[in-house]
């Protein structure tokens, strides 16, 4: 269940707010609430995430510019549901400053952002695989283990699978690019850890009925 859906349902059975999908809706829109802001973007049709945001929660226009208002309740939310500090926000601020001077840099910019998401995710679950399944209760063992993959990640050079070195090397490069530190990617990869954990599993819940 999505964020916006969330909002609407009353079902107290099925209701869940905080899951991994809120997460990354909620991150998407704050992306697109800082473009909106930094460029003057008025055409919310440019803005999917930002706009559906803006309808649901009724978040009014701060002083006739888009994206003010809405990036400030965004970042709120996520503070308070996933615990992420403002230094999580400013590296974010200052990649998209540092990308994009104008609409035409948007779209590079984002699938530069995705691209460098769907790998990094994708070397995190090959890597870790087995540190998935260590509980949820030991949270700073987990951090540990996902501090030390992210670090692998972008020091080490001696990947046995050519593949994963491909892929090791996409994200260096996505990381440059982007301008974020080892620091943001250990949050922002740990959080989705953490939730993921947290993220039910339909064979059990079948099983189980």
């Amino acid at each position: 269940m999505g964020l916006f859906d969330f909002f609407k349902k009353k079902n107290k059975e099925t209701e869940r707010v905080g899951g991994m999908e809120d997460f990354m809706t909620l991150i998407r829109v704050y992306y697109q609430s800082v473009l909106a802001a930094n460029l003057g973007i008025t055409n919310l049709g440019m803005l999917p995430d930002l706009a559906t945001f803006k309808r649901t929660l009724k978040v009014a226009t701060q002083n006739n510019k888009l994206g003010v208002a809405e990036r400030s309740r965004c970042k709120k939310m996520i503070e308070q549901l996933y615990g992420l500090n403002d230094n999580f926000f400013k590296e974010i601020d200052a990649s998209i400053k540092k990308n994009c001077k104008n609409l035409n840099s948007v779209q590079p910019y984002l699938f530069a952002f995705q691209g460098f998401n769907n790998d990094l995710m994708m070397l995190v679950g090959n890597l870790m695989q087995w540190k998935f399944r260590v509980p949820g209760v030991f949270k700073k063992l987990l951090y540990s283990m996902t501090q030390k993959v992210i670090n692998d990640i972008l020091t080490k050079n001696n990947w046995k699978d050519e593949a994963t070195f491909k892929t090791v090397y996409a994200v260096r490069q996505y990381k440059e690019k982007l301008g974020y530190s080892e620091e943001w990617m250990t949050e922002y990869v740990y959080k989705i850890v953490t939730l993921a954990k947290k993220e039910p599993r339909p064979q059990a819940e079948d099983m189980d009925k």
